[in-house]
């Protein structure tokens, strides 16, 4: 009889029950509620920027970023593809376009178009243009340097301006 108390209690398993941390869930709901209200603010700003704009006609990207052509090529030439070889020079500014770095700090790049970890504004805006072309951009924070910035001339949750001149190479 004492063997059987015995095995019955030595296979039973306790399982653990953890805490629930609801902490973790407020975080979460916090970080989501802080995150609209700097999109919302982003928007508004990028808003007025585009009133202000009166040289050229910006259009709203499927990603939510907004776009202009500065010299559009009307080529036939295709839009860049996966593991594609393009060179390209940028300048960011702020959205009252003042410069933040120029064609000269940032220098050209050689990309290979979606097989190398770039900053997702040059990705996405990359995709977008022919081979001679130039555009300007305009990026909340989120497809730029997000919360943190830059480190040195970039804010944390900055929307930017970005012009990039996609470069005809052969």
């Amino acid at each position: 009889m004492y063997f059987m108390v015995f095995l019955t209690f030595s296979c039973y398993q306790e399982n653990v029950r953890y805490p629930i941390d609801h902490r973790k869930k407020s975080f979460l709901n916090s970080s989501a509620e802080r995150n609209k209200l700097i999109l919302a603010r982003e928007e508004v700003m990028i808003k007025r920027a585009l009133k202000k704009e009166t040289s050229l006609s910006f259009s709203l990207s499927e990603k939510g970023f907004f776009y202009a052509y500065v010299r559009k090529s009307f080529d036939k030439t295709l839009l860049p593809v996966k593991g594609e070889k393009v060179f390209f020079k940028y300048q960011i500014q702020d959205l009252e376009k003042k410069i933040i770095y120029d064609y000269r700090e940032l220098g050209t790049v050689e990309y290979y178009v979606d097989e190398e970890n770039i900053l997702p504004a040059l990705r996405e805006g990359i995709r977008l243009m022919k081979s001679g072309e130039i555009v300007s951009f305009l990026f909340p924070s989120y497809l730029c340097y997000g919360y943190q910035g830059d480190g040195q001339k970039i804010g944390n949750n900055q929307p930017l301006r970005f012009t990039i001149e996609r470069l005809i190479h052969d």
